[in-house]
């Protein structure tokens, strides 16, 4: 049995935990983004790539087999429902999302990936990956007020 959350909603706790984590890391990006804007490179560095790699822990722990049980197996067919929408645009964008803020770690911060691979852009890259984050993190929070604040 999983254990109620703590946000006074229908939510289990392992939910409402990865959505105080989610708008951690949302702020974490912000806050990483000033430091670049005060030209605190290594510490901007330092803190995205916390969140990217924190962020691909808690999709693989927590968020991929909650899609996976509660989901996938409805897929195609209730794909029209706001429940199963509004999670699977979340994935999908979310799943390109993260795939991006690592590659911007490989490219931007080793040498792990062949020149021809590399960005030269890295402001335009940074910033549309952090506006289409911030647009996964809001769809987050509708798919849990979805599924935990009005089910059905």
């Amino acid at each position: 049995m999983q254990e109620i959350g703590f946000l006074g909603t229908a939510a289990p706790r392992a939910a409402d935990i990865t959505l105080l984590l989610e708008l951690a890391m949302g702020a974490g990006l912000l806050a990483g983004a000033r430091l670049a804007r005060a030209g605190r490179f290594r510490l901007h560095a330092a803190c995205q790539s916390a969140v990217v790699v924190s962020n691909l822990i808690l999709i693989a722990l927590m968020m991929f087999p909650a899609f996976h049980h509660q989901v996938f197996p409805k897929l195609p067919g209730r794909i029209g429902k706001p429940f199963y929408l509004l999670a699977t645009i979340h994935a999908t964008l979310g799943s390109i999302v993260e795939i991006a803020g690592l590659y911007i770690l490989l490219a931007a911060g080793t040498n792990l990936l062949p020149e021809k691979f590399r960005m030269t852009r890295y402001k335009l890259w940074m910033r549309s990956v952090l506006f289409v984050w911030w647009i996964v993190l809001l769809l987050g929070l509708a798919t849990y007020a979805r599924w935990y604040v009005a089910p059905g």
